[in-house]
């Protein structure tokens, strides 16, 4: 994964921050499938880490992105992943809740809606995957956060291509 946001990213401030954000998440993508949960302990440090690196290349030369849009990224999608656990507590961890605030940072960078469209598009398919094959019904809770984290790094690597 880091070969491909070097390759797409290219020498630019933002690409140590994706490097750096890419280990940790790689782990709450692991934890999530095999216990499905996402612990504070990563959750809530990415987070920061994500806001601190982010607007640290924001102030070097040749960034492709502003500390203030990862910041509203952050905030809107934090927020309407809240607004969706609290109308619907069974249908989304707390857990995604605090993994939209990093996605959010760093989609916000670049590209908010096409890294998180391609993240339930992802989890759709899983799910009909799991359907299709037998593995699951209709309520079998599935991680949200492999998808997530998968559909952001397609959303970096398809923005960082345009940028």
């Amino acid at each position: 994964m880091s070969v491909l946001l070097a390759r797409v990213t290219g020498p630019h401030p933002e690409l140590l921050a994706w490097l750096l954000l890419t280990p940790p998440s790689i782990l709450l993508a692991l934890v999530d499938a095999s216990v499905h949960r996402l612990p504070d302990a990563l959750t809530l440090p990415l987070a920061g880490a994500a806001l601190a690196l982010l607007a640290t290349a924001s102030r070097l030369p040749d960034a492709h992105g502003s500390w203030t849009t990862a910041l509203l990224g952050a905030a809107t999608l934090g927020a309407a992943f809240l607004l969706m656990f609290l109308i619907s507590p069974r249908s989304m961890g707390f857990g995604d809740v605090k993994l939209a605030l990093t996605i959010g940072a760093v989609l916000g960078w670049m590209t908010l809606l096409l890294g998180l469209f391609t993240g339930y598009l992802i989890a759709a398919a899983h799910g009909i995957a799991l359907l299709a094959r037998g593995k699951a019904t209709g309520k079998t809770p599935l991680p949200f956060g492999p998808s997530l984290l998968l559909g952001a790094l397609v959303g970096v690597a398809l923005g960082a291509s345009f940028a």
